[in-house]
């Protein structure tokens, strides 16, 4: 499994890479793994405000439909297009095209509280 060093992760599953005042948001090798095919990504959050660990959105497999929870606080500004068409990218390239969301950082000193990528593949045993 991938865990790319620069990204910050959650136990929850979600990684975040930090772009100045800006992050952006998806799921990691290991969940869409356990997930499966991803037919569908439902994000409805886009010009709001999400707290830390809040749902912001779900993402569906052909077995399960899981919460997407906000690694940190912050107002999410985009979501990623691509997935409207083509929502296997997130199984395709879960850290590059299959991204979920852009948010706009609330409080960045969260982002040093998440786990470092050799932490996140302690939790999954990778």
């Amino acid at each position: 499994m991938n865990f790319p060093s620069e990204l910050k992760y959650t136990s929850d599953h979600e990684w975040i890479r930090v772009e100045g005042n800006q992050a952006y948001v998806g799921i990691t090798d290991f969940a869409q793994r356990e997930l499966g095919d991803i037919v569908y990504i439902d994000i409805n959050s886009v010009g709001k405000s999400v707290t830390k660990e809040e749902v912001f959105g779900t993402v569906e497999a052909v077995k399960t439909v899981s919460d997407l929870f906000m690694p940190v606080s912050g107002t999410v500004v985009e979501f990623n297009k691509k997935l409207d068409t083509n929502p296997e990218l997130v199984n395709q390239d879960p850290y590059g095209d299959g991204w979920m969301v852009k948010i706009e950082l609330a409080d960045a000193a969260q982002v040093a509280q998440l786990m470092s990528a050799d932490e996140y593949a302690s939790q999954v045993g990778a």
